[in-house]
């Protein structure tokens, strides 16, 4: 098995001999360079910003200078996979809007970026010049120490060389003994390089990519937010139910009776024939309404809860319905929505595709959490996956409650459809 870090590369005895050295060796000296490149740009910027700031228009550039550990640490993170393949998410949120100021606002609020900037500046004064050592010492030495021989012959004139500033070589047995001393230092100073190289990457690792308590925050706020959107959902669904409801089918009502009531007073002739197909057209554009309506969001969901809602659908469904639903009281608003589109979905399933000539609708709500279960007698075969069904959607809406949707449909029938969702009762008195 191919060792995914170098941690686990350095035990093996073929470890020089593998990408490992290499890698580390590009890491450190990526890390040299950035580094001293970041101290350039810092030490510049606010010795700009500085010398602006006086007339008040470096404020925006040192202020803007806080930012710096942003893309510095993006980098670092991208270049974590040279050492370590494992995912290194970003820890910043979205924006609650669009535009520059909404992130700036963003960002200057959040810890993240303030631990960015620690990390910038740290790696600008203490990790660059490190990671440089590091690599002068473990590669460019018993590099230049191979090198000897080479060396001698085209700076010493073959009579005289000084070997990284230390000792004097003067004869070519001590040349190709100082390059064979320096590749066997080579061999063993990449493992020095791996550890070094292993240790910078585990501490960019502590310091820039998120923990699990991090991490689970931001998976409790993205469930918060997801909940918010599905308030606002039926929020926003029930207003336009009473918009139409209260607006447009009022208006097509009195329309309809204003056309009846010519019909009536119309002689017989083509005139009258007339208003009779406008009293039915607008007499069918009323259902087609207040079908659209009920579909939005019903009222008798909204007024007298789930149980009624449900047994209004059974009602209406062509496949007769036994309905055994105990619920005294009203649950959350996006709880009863969500059940109340599973069940009238699932009773529509039944008449499209089941063949049923009977189905049951029967749940409650025990040990706070809302149950419900749709049986049929049909052929079975559904499934919740792929397009068709209508349920896949259902499915998300309800785990965005907290909930679970199974179906069991095997060939032949029955098939069941169970609902769970967590809930507490807002209303036993309804």
């Amino acid at each position: 098995m191919r060792p995914r870090t170098v941690w686990q590369a350095l035990p093996n005895p073929r470890y020089p001999l593998t990408s490992w050295p290499w890698r580390s060796a590009g890491y450190l000296l990526g890390g040299a360079v950035t580094g001293a490149a970041l101290l350039v740009a810092g030490v510049l910027g606010a010795v700009v910003g500085g010398a602006l700031s006086l007339v008040l228009i470096g404020l925006p550039l040192l202020a803007l200078m806080a930012l710096t550990g942003i893309p510095v640490a993006a980098l670092e993170r991208r270049r974590l996979r040279l050492m370590d393949p494992a995912p290194a998410p970003d820890p910043h949120r979205s924006p609650a809007g669009p535009g520059l100021r909404s992130w700036l606002a963003c960002r200057f609020r959040e810890r993240a970026t303030w631990r960015e900037l620690g990390y910038a500046v740290l790696f600008a004064v203490v990790l660059w010049p490190l990671d440089a050592l590091v690599v002068a010492v473990c590669a460019v030495v018993p590099l230049t120490m191979a090198a000897t021989p080479v060396l001698l012959r085209v700076y010493g004139d073959g009579e005289e060389l000084r070997v990284v500033k230390l000792w004097t070589v003067t004869t070519w047995p001590e040349a190709f003994a100082t390059a064979a001393g320096g590749l066997l230092l080579l061999l063993l100073s990449g493992h020095a390089l791996g550890a070094a190289a292993g240790a910078r990457a585990a501490l960019t690792r502590l310091l820039l990519v998120p923990g699990p308590m991090e991490l689970d925050g931001r998976l409790v706020e993205l469930a918060r937010s997801r909940v918010r959107l599905v308030d606002a959902f039926e929020a926003e669904r029930r207003r336009i139910e009473r918009d139409l409801h209260d607006g447009a089918q009022q208006r097509i009502v009195a329309l309809t009776m204003m056309l009846g009531l010519a019909r009536l007073d119309a002689p017989p002739g083509p005139l009258a024939d007339q208003l009779a197909r406008a009293h039915e057209e607008a007499g069918r554009a009323l259902a087609e309404l207040r079908e659209l309506i009920h579909g939005i969001h019903p009222r008798v969901l909204a007024d007298y809860g789930l149980r009624a809602a449900v047994a209004d659908a059974a009602e209406r469904s062509v496949v007769p319905v036994d309905l055994r639903l105990d619920l005294p009281g009203r649950l959350p608003e996006a709880v009863e929505a969500a059940a109340y589109f599973v069940v009238c979905e699932a009773l529509a399933n039944v008449a499209r595709h089941s063949g049923a000539s009977r189905a049951e609708v029967s749940g409650g709500h025990t040990g706070d959490r809302l149950f419900l279960e749709i049986h049929d007698d049909g052929r079975g075969g559904a499934s919740t996956a792929g397009g068709g069904s209508g349920l896949t959607g259902l499915a998300d809406r309800v785990s965005v409650l907290d909930g679970r949707l199974a179906l069991s449909s095997p060939a032949g029938g029955p098939t069941r459809l169970r609902v769970e969702i967590p809930c507490e009762w807002t209303d036993r008195s309804a």
